[in-house]
């Protein structure tokens, strides 16, 4: 039997986190992966520790936020409260299940944020607000860049935030406040990817394997091996972009979250998973630029949008 939903309180909108995997370490067993000039031991149960990196993401949590640590690939990290299991209980506005024809998300809250970064790393003034709904969502801004879509940045929240604004915010938070990378430039708009995710139907699930790969992001809470709550997620693409199964990826988000002793399926079994959905759109900086055509003067690259798009 699958979980039940949950109606808790949100987190304060400030709650940032990173959740984003990088391509493409797998995780078969034990063994040795190269990712860059990192190599990454990946143990298969109760094999020796994964290495780390640990990174922050500035201050913007509340007290007691706990810095968690990177799992493969310099996977994203998280921030949380680790005394709260509190997260949005967001279904959607209009109580309709998720489906194709009825996405909440539009290609119009990525070209949004790409408006919101241009206007930043050229001085403009901020664009106005967009005509898309100002529902509050939980929500992340991803940044990608090149043939390869390698990760640039991706930064969102687990507290139901209005969108005009959370996108506004989040979009400079991932562009330019990823602990991992350097802050995005104008030199870079052309290869950029950007992705909206808005993450809902959140539930309980019964154990740590009760969700989908492929279907479910999962956020896991466990008390590592000094007696400390901690917590650490991956969005719903994660583990299939990796090509994990369930052990992989719960494993994963163990080491990610700063677990060091080795992984036994009792462990496993201690887990508090919540598991939960989102609705994601990406599009490349030349389909905004495609969009947006009629709203830079001369048609050229650097001339401030106009905005006339906008109501």
């Amino acid at each position: 039997r699958m979980g039940k939903r949950r109606c808790v309180p949100p987190l304060e909108p400030k709650l940032a986190a990173g959740c984003c995997g990088v391509k493409k370490p797998k995780l078969s067993g034990s063994g040795t992966h190269s990712h860059g000039n990192q190599t990454t031991t990946v143990p298969s149960s109760s094999s020796g520790p994964l290495q780390n990196h640990q990174h922050t993401d500035g201050n913007n949590g509340r007290e007691n936020v706990s810095d968690l640590t990177l799992g493969p690939g310099n996977s994203p990290i998280t921030r949380m409260n680790p005394t709260s299991g509190a997260l949005s209980p967001l279904t959607r506005p209009n109580g309709i299940a998720n489906s194709t024809k009825n996405l909440v998300v539009t290609a119009e809250m990525c070209c949004y944020c790409f408006d919101v970064l241009y206007c930043h790393l050229y001085g403009f003034p901020q664009p106005r607000l967009p005509r898309f709904t100002n529902d509050p969502y939980p929500l992340f801004v991803t940044w990608k860049t090149g043939r390869d879509k390698r990760l640039r940045g991706c930064i969102g929240t687990f507290s139901a935030m209005n969108l005009h604004s959370g996108l506004r915010e989040y979009t400079l938070t991932s562009a330019l406040k990823d602990s991992r990378f350097p802050p995005l430039t104008r030199e870079e708009l052309p290869k950029l990817f950007c992705s909206v995710s808005l993450l809902t139907n959140f539930e309980d699930a019964s154990d740590y394997l009760d969700w989908e790969v492929g279907i479910h992001g999962i956020r896991i809470e466990f008390i590592n091996e000094k007696g400390v709550k901690r917590t650490a997620t991956y969005l719903p693409e994660v583990a299939k972009e990796q090509d994990w199964d369930q052990i992989q990826t719960i494993d994963s988000l163990l080491r990610k979250g700063g677990f060091k002793a080795p992984i036994t399926n009792d462990f496993r079994k201690t887990i508090k998973l919540t598991r939960y959905r989102s609705e994601k759109v990406t599009i490349s900086y030349a389909e905004y630029m495609a969009s947006r055509q009629h709203c830079f003067q001369n048609g050229t690259l650097h001339a401030p949008p106009l905005y006339n798009h906008y109501s």
